[in-house]
């Protein structure tokens, strides 16, 4: 399960209200070898060292990655973008299996486990322009859910533009941050958009209801907690289902009744309605 924009600022603002405070005593890696081969741990661990004492100031997001803020100009970057779990546990809770866990002075805990591609990186902040995930979604494209988003903002961006609708939603090329192949299927579902469609075949219609149909899937996944195979700080399951994605495999279309089709498409796959979502 994929933490997407939503997702990442659900658990920001919990850890920001449950963390702010509190000193960090000590942490724990574990079975991070695989991890730390491919970057998404620190490759020298003595990184992880000034962690310890520092207090937690605050905790945002933007796109897909957690900025823990600590005292003393320290962070710990957490961005479980392809799947994981971000874990918080009182004093005496049972602590599941984790890549990273933090003890705190308190005698709580958060834990963060990866299942896919993600990161957890512990980085001053004159380093913190050194790291990709940083710049990518605290420094680059806007948030779509962003007041400074709009709609003319987002057509402007786009209009232009011979390139298929999922490099400019999803990927290093895209205009904003925050949204991974889940977001992308559910969206492009919803407005009534072929996958292989290029922004510059969309009409002004078209271009509106993408931009909704953005907009309106987000706010949903924030209002209902997030996707349904995800979960939050304290282990509550999200209530938002996706319109369209895996969990249609093998069903028919709720509008039009047509059978869903899994397709190859952009690096992976998408699922899609043939009729609602016409080439």
């Amino acid at each position: 399960m994929s933490i997407e924009l939503p997702e990442a600022q659900i658990l920001a603002g919990q850890m920001d209200g449950e963390l702010k405070g509190k000193k960090i005593e000590s942490y724990d890696l574990r079975d991070y070898e695989r991890m730390q081969r491919i970057g998404f741990i620190n490759k020298d661990l003595t990184t992880y060292q000034p962690l310890i004492d520092k207090t937690v100031e605050s905790v945002t997001s933007s796109g897909n990655t957690i900025r823990v803020k600590l005292d003393e100009e320290m962070n710990l970057l957490i961005a479980p973008e392809y799947g994981g779990k971000v874990l918080y546990h009182g004093t005496g809770q049972k602590v599941p299996k984790y890549h990273i866990r933090v003890d705190f002075t308190d005698g709580t805990h958060l834990t963060t486990q990866l299942t896919s591609m993600g990161l957890i990186y512990a980085v001053a902040d004159a380093d913190l322009k050194t790291s990709y995930m940083y710049n990518r979604d605290f420094l680059g494209k806007p948030s779509p859910l962003s007041e400074e988003f709009t709609y003319e903002k987002f057509k402007k961006q786009i209009a232009d533009q011979n390139r298929q609708l999922k490099p400019l939603l999803v990927g290093k090329e895209a205009v904003v941050v925050g949204l991974s192949n889940s977001a992308y299927q559910d969206i492009i579902y919803r407005a009534g958009l072929h996958p292989k469609r290029r922004a510059t075949s969309l009409n002004e219609a078209e271009l509106q209801a993408l931009y909704d149909n953005m907009r309106h899937v987000l706010m949903e996944r924030l209002r209902l907690g997030g996707k349904d195979q995800f979960t939050d700080l304290y282990g509550k399951q999200g209530g938002y289902t996706p319109a369209m994605g895996p969990n249609m495999k093998g069903l028919n279309c709720p509008k039009c009744g047509s059978p869903i089709q899994k397709l190859a498409h952009g690096g992976g796959h998408v699922h899609l309605c043939p009729t609602c979502q016409k080439e």
